[in-house]
């Protein structure tokens, strides 16, 4: 939950923050995208590092250090100077962040009996969307303090990430409280004796019963985090300058535009997050019931369909309800992410080969986020007013949307593990 807020906190202040940090000749939504695309990279390494890190001495401990890791860093993000020490922190954020994801679902994986497993795995992810929404409430509310002439626009990203910093106090709770799987302890005395490899790269790609999951489990993350990262997560750029346009024609002061565009892209992400919620606990039903593989099928088309139409038809306030549309078909694939990864691996990999397959797939995604800034570039060509800028973006985002396919080509060289228990040496 709390991974995730710092996350969003992130996309909702970055328009802002950008705004501040550059100067006024330069184009603050392309440096935008390139911020996001250092975070997501350092996402990515971060999980490379403390998947393997956290299956040789323990999921709890590995889980510490990494939550502290990016509530510090997003703190520090505040005070910020210019944008290449604001890129800094976003990138050593991004390390702490990207050890998360694989070191809670290996050990909740770990923790719980096969009975238990996916519908826990599946909540666990859905709590993400809780730390979404508690990031727009925030970004509602620094936003009604701008309006209000509490704080000036400059301060209010600031404080966002000064918020963000919160997650460093439960750190002591986790250390003191949070145990290793006793699965994990057991299998880490025996591969002591054996001479087993754990958290081993090596290891992992040695052997073709883990090679090809790993592979093909990274083809089937880069589908879904591409099209959360580099275009779900870029619908405040559409929500706000739609809402703003509309707002300039009522003739409206510069201060009461600007609070009112905070309010809107706020409550876009609740309204996205609230689907977001929905939809992945519908993929964990789905996935108990009809498979792994034949639930994820049905995600990826659905992501494909509500993406476009989101981006193609979303004109103002009263399609808010589009984006709860999209939120949930985009992120229901990620509980799929959560129940189906560690499925494919061995105790002494499990961490190791989630996050290889759900991080290393951002290196790709950071590519594919530059690559929606190049595309929407090419796409605003000649563009001059606003609403041609705003309809370029739209076009841009409708053509980045076919990385969803690359999902189900993943599939058909996937194995499918409902009902089978997890893999062991």
């Amino acid at each position: 939950m709390f991974d995730c807020l710092d996350q969003q906190l992130f996309i909702l202040a970055r328009g802002a923050a950008m705004k501040s940090l550059l100067p006024p000749d330069m184009d603050a939504n392309a440096y935008g995208t390139y911020a996001t695309a250092i975070f997501v990279a350092g996402w990515a390494t971060g999980g490379l590092i403390f998947g393997s890190v956290g299956d040789r001495i323990g999921r709890a401990k590995t889980l510490t250090i990494t939550v502290l890791m990016y509530s510090v860093f997003t703190g520090l993000s505040a005070l910020s100077k210019g944008w290449v020490d604001f890129a800094v922190y976003r990138f050593l954020t991004g390390l702490g962040v990207g050890g998360v994801f694989g070191l809670a679902v290996a050990l909740t994986a770990d923790a719980l009996p096969d009975s238990a497993r996916a519908g826990a795995l599946g909540t666990l992810q859905a709590l993400s969307a809780v730390g979404n929404v508690t990031a727009g409430l925030i970004s509602m509310w620094v936003g009604g303090m701008v309006s209000r002439g509490e704080i000036s626009a400059d301060w209010s990203w600031k404080l966002m990430f000064i918020v963000g910093a919160a997650p460093a106090f439960l750190c002591v709770f986790i250390q003191m409280r949070l145990k290793e799987p006793e699965k994990w302890v057991k299998a880490r005395e025996a591969g002591r004796i054996s001479g087993a490899k754990f958290g081993s790269y090596a290891s992992l790609f040695g052997d073709k019963r883990w090679r090809g999951p790993a592979l093909f489990g990274m083809m089937l993350s880069v589908a879904g985090v591409i099209g959360l990262w580099g275009i779900g997560f870029f619908s405040p750029e559409l929500v706000g300058p739609v809402i703003e346009e509309s707002l300039k024609a009522q003739n409206l002061p510069a201060s009461e535009i600007a609070g009112a565009k905070a309010h809107y892209i706020g409550l876009n992400s609740i309204v996205q997050n609230v689907g977001a919620f929905i939809g992945m606990l519908l993929m964990t039903k789905l996935a108990q019931v009809i498979g792994r593989k034949k639930a994820f099928a049905v995600a990826f088309v659905a992501a494909l369909l509500a993406t476009v139409g989101f981006f193609q038809f979303f004109n103002g306030p009263g399609d808010i309800w589009m984006s709860a549309v999209m939120g949930g078909c985009q992120l229901a694939i990620f509980a799929g992410f959560a129940i189906y990864l560690p499925e494919l691996f061995p105790t002494r990999l499990r961490s190791t080969g989630t996050s290889f397959c759900y991080n290393v797939g951002r290196f790709v995604a950071a590519l594919g986020i530059l690559q929606t800034a190049s595309i929407k570039t090419w796409a605003s060509t000649g563009a001059v007013t606003a609403t041609e800028k705003i309809d370029s973006f739209r076009d841009a985002a409708s053509y980045m949307s076919v990385i969803f396919l690359i999902g189900l080509v993943a599939l058909m060289f996937l194995p499918e593990t409902k009902g089978r228990p997890m893999p062991e040496d």
